[in-house]
């Protein structure tokens, strides 16, 4: 319905106040307080919740490799790249989640099933 999909959206566009926000973390905490507050009582949030926090903590995760590797100095271009990434995916999936299409991050890990 309606709701699921506007919670479902926000799941993930919640996640773009860590682009506008300098708190740490701020990108995987807001999509998971959405999704453990909503994913008893709508399916659908509980999926693309799900699907927000495996992306965003995926994202953490090459952001880290990135910041090794500017040592290297491959980490600057690959932590750009990271970063473009992650926004166009978000959108993306916002979209997608606004239609009610059960939306998958491309190389998102499943640390939550």
């Amino acid at each position: 319905n309606k709701d699921e999909r506007l919670w479902g959206m926000l799941c993930h566009l919640i996640a773009l106040s860590g682009f506008l926000i300098p708190i740490p973390l701020i990108t995987i905490i807001a999509p998971l307080i959405i999704w453990l507050i909503k994913k008893d009582d709508m399916l659908f949030v509980d999926d693309q919740g799900k699907e927000a926090v495996n992306f965003q903590l995926t994202m953490l995760l090459a952001m880290i490799v990135s910041a090794i590797l500017i040592f290297v100095v491959i980490g600057i271009f690959l932590m750009g790249a990271v970063l473009i990434f992650q926004l166009v995916m978000i959108i993306i999936a916002s979209i997608k989640a606004h239609e009610g299409i059960q939306y998958r991050y491309p190389f998102a890990i499943r640390f939550i099933k």
